[in-house]
């Protein structure tokens, strides 16, 4: 499978994903448009893999890129092309489908636990995950929902957690694909980031998670997605 994996700054890179993709023999391509990368210019991939960053939807002046990368994520869709959004990738994927993203309750960094609705107990990506279990976040917004889309999961301070757009569109608030090394990047990186909150763990409160497990649940989910495409591509054989 040639998956495309869109960056949005060096201290947030697909972590696990690529370790995964690169397990399982598929090709995987980085672009990071913040650095010069055109994102239209990718047309040669099956599964888009849209990662967070520090920017934000509601701020486009701010990195007018993020345009071309909602035009890139709303032909992906129409070419029924599989498409995975995390943190600003999620809420990029809602601005494709004409949602627009706001600002959460809350601030959350750190650990914290997400809880599935009753849709997500029959949605086939998560099938085999506990109905609470611990993630990784780093926000300030959150995607916007569509008439259409289903949401999956949520936190105590954030109500949008894992939305499952069409079929084979996801929208992941929360992050699993971050490692140890990923997170301690993260820290010196954005410093400021960890001022105190009601949802903010310090440095080494960080440090001290269990970054393995949530990756391996990562790793679950992303099989998961090659379970639901193989099966897609059955019935449309029939």
């Amino acid at each position: 499978m040639n998956i495309l994996c869109v960056m949005h700054a060096d201290f947030e890179p697909p972590g696990i994903i690529e370790t995964w993709a690169l397990q399982k023999g598929h090709h995987f391509k980085i672009i990071r448009p913040y650095k010069g990368d055109l994102p239209l210019a990718n047309d040669n991939f099956d599964f888009l893999i849209v990662m967070g960053g520090p920017q934000s939807p509601l701020e486009l002046e701010k990195a007018p890129y993020l345009s071309d990368e909602i035009k890139l994520i709303k032909k992906s869709i129409d070419n029924h092309k599989f498409v995975l959004g995390f943190c600003l990738g999620a809420q990029l994927i809602g601005e494709a489908l004409g949602a627009k993203t706001m600002r959460s309750p809350n601030k959350e960094i750190g650990v914290y636990p997400v809880s599935l609705t009753e849709e997500a107990v029959v949605d086939p990506l998560l099938q085999g995950l506990p109905l609470s279990f611990p993630v990784i976040h780093w926000h300030n917004d959150m995607p916007g929902l569509t008439k259409e889309s289903v949401l999956l999961g949520y936190s105590e301070g954030c109500p949008r957690q894992i939305i499952c757009y069409k079929k084979r569109v996801y929208g992941f608030q929360c992050h699993l694909e971050i490692t140890l090394e990923g997170i301690k990047t993260m820290i010196a990186s954005v410093p400021g980031d960890l001022k105190p909150s009601r949802f903010t763990q310090g440095a080494e409160e960080l440090i001290q998670q269990n970054y393995h497990s949530i990756n391996q649940r990562m790793c679950h989910i992303l099989d998961r997605f090659i379970t639901i495409t193989d099966q897609i591509y059955e019935q449309s054989e029939i």
